[in-house]
């Protein structure tokens, strides 16, 4: 401790010792008179003890995840209505919020597949969370069909989705899953299956629960990323999910 921090110390307890004395002397008018003066003479103290705080917010907000996707695991990871990529027995999940029509997503897109083929041990959950319009909307209801319907060509027709440029309208999807040997009449008709209305909702609902506000949104291990991010930083986070997750666990019944 250099000798000026001794100095700061020892005056702010003869300080304390002083708003002590003249409490028990003259009452608490003294305590706040004494508080206000102190803090009129360090203002440092303030600015220490708000970044303190902030920092005990926010660490209590990464445990309030934590718990919380750990407590909804089976709906963030492990949901059958959800698209599964890369290896659907990997030791690390990442889940992936998005929209057909966002040009983040379509920006992130031809990170995937260079990055499922560097981690072979990772799962990629599909989470459509379609937020930009009729056209998103459509294009949930139709790729959540084609994994419905045919999960053996629900990859490659994602992957079509994902990449068009234009108006994803009936027509145009149709079209799009015939390419792909999907009956698109089939196809628009499993789009009006209840089922896929009660899974967009709830996955709104998943989404807002745990911070996902936008897309792309991503949940790896413990971390929920609320936007972008490249694939580099995935691979860190999954590395970081391989060493210290606290919110994973072994697929159930494995």
């Amino acid at each position: 401790m250099s000798r000026g921090t001794r100095v700061a110390v020892a005056g702010a307890i003869a300080l304390q010792i002083a708003i002590l004395v003249g409490v028990v002397a003259f009452g608490p008018a003294v305590l706040d008179y004494g508080i206000r003066s102190y803090l009129a003479a360090h203002p440092e103290v303030v600015v220490e003890a708000l970044d303190r705080y902030e920092l005990q917010q926010a660490g209590n907000a990464e445990q309030r995840r934590s718990a919380l996707i750990a407590q909804r695991e089976q709906e963030i990871r492990f949901d059958p209505r959800s698209p599964v990529l890369g290896n659907p027995a990997g030791d690390v999940t990442v889940v992936e919020f998005f929209d057909y029509r966002c040009p983040y997503c379509r920006q992130l897109h031809p990170q995937i597949a260079p990055l499922l083929a560097a981690e072979p041990n990772v799962r990629l959950v599909l989470k459509e969370l379609p937020l930009l319009g009729p056209d998103s909307t459509l294009a949930a209801r139709a790729s959540m069909a084609a994994w419905l319907r045919a999960p053996a060509r629900f990859a490659a027709f994602h992957e079509t989705l994902m990449r068009f440029n234009g108006r994803l309208d009936e027509a145009t999807i149709e079209r799009l899953a015939a390419e792909h040997g999907i009956d698109g009449g089939d196809l628009m008709l499993e789009m009006m299956d209840p089922r896929i209305d009660r899974a967009l909702a709830e996955t709104r609902a998943l989404a807002a629960a745990i911070g996902v506000t936008g897309t792309p949104g991503l949940v790896i291990g413990d971390a929920v990323i609320p936007g972008y991010i490249d694939a580099a930083e995935i691979r860190r986070l999954i590395a970081e999910a391989r060493r210290a997750c606290t919110s994973c666990r072994m697929r159930p019944g494995t």
